[in-house]
């Protein structure tokens, strides 16, 4: 009998220096139990990378460190998704400033390394502090994870109780 009532398990790490990538986190969540999922949400200092096993998805909201680099709190994070099998689904967001020459860049190296190592749904960039004006784009970024969610899990084998 398969699961029909499973809901996936939903990890939300973030790294925040300003504030503007927790707030993001926060918008994140709350479009997440719009969409019927239960998120567990995690400063990456509360987060420990050899939990992501217990997670069916994966999502990362970052800031954009220096010249477009990923904050050095992510970069365990980083690394230890980096050596997953691929049947994670993840999603990275985050914050970022256009005066800078390489606008949301470590939203853009996560990107990468998801899209090669993991089932990548969806990315999502703001500009400095959201606004209400994001909560469409947080909602269509969580949609798309779900989806994505949900197109991988037909293919898992069907379980018998």
């Amino acid at each position: 009998m398969a699961l029909t009532n499973y809901k996936p398990k939903l990890a939300i790490v973030y790294a925040s220096a300003t504030g503007h990538t927790e707030r993001l986190a926060e918008m994140v969540t709350d479009a997440s139990v719009r969409h019927g999922l239960q998120p567990e949400v995690f400063s990456v200092k509360e987060f420990d990378p050899s939990e992501l096993l217990r997670y069916d998805i994966v999502v990362v909201g970052t800031y954009t460190w220096m010249n477009g680099e990923i904050p050095r709190q992510l970069h365990r994070l980083f690394e230890a998704i980096e050596q997953q099998s691929g049947n994670l689904v993840t999603g990275v967001f985050g914050t970022g400033d256009r005066c800078f020459a390489t606008y949301c860049g470590a939203v853009d190296l996560f990107r990468d390394m998801l899209h090669a190592k993991t089932r990548l749904a969806a990315t999502l960039k703001v500009e400095q502090m959201p606004s209400a004006d994001d909560r469409p784009r947080c909602d269509a970024f969580v949609k798309s994870v779900r989806v994505k969610y949900n197109q991988y899990s037909k293919t898992l084998p069907m379980v018998k109780s």
